[in-house]
């Protein structure tokens, strides 16, 4: 069994997180809620998992519609 490697978007609040989540399906980016693994942070229970190959495209969207990042992190 393979995994692809994924990065997780942190956010301070899961109202950041769900228009991120808004954010990413509608350009096609498929993305996943899921809780934060606690090593990473315990502000906000909920981050986007996305794919790795994403990253910098991912990044810059939600810059770009001015949805606040509390981090990305590679798993």
């Amino acid at each position: 069994m393979t995994t692809e490697p994924y990065t997780v978007v942190l956010f301070h609040t899961s109202n950041h997180a769900f228009h991120a989540e808004m954010v990413l399906k509608k350009a096609d980016i498929p993305c996943k809620l899921i809780p934060v693994p606690r090593h990473l942070s315990s502000d906000c229970g909920v981050c986007a998992r996305v794919a790795a190959a994403q990253k910098s495209t991912v990044a810059a969207l939600l810059e770009r519609s001015k949805v606040t990042v509390a981090g990305l992190h590679d798993l």
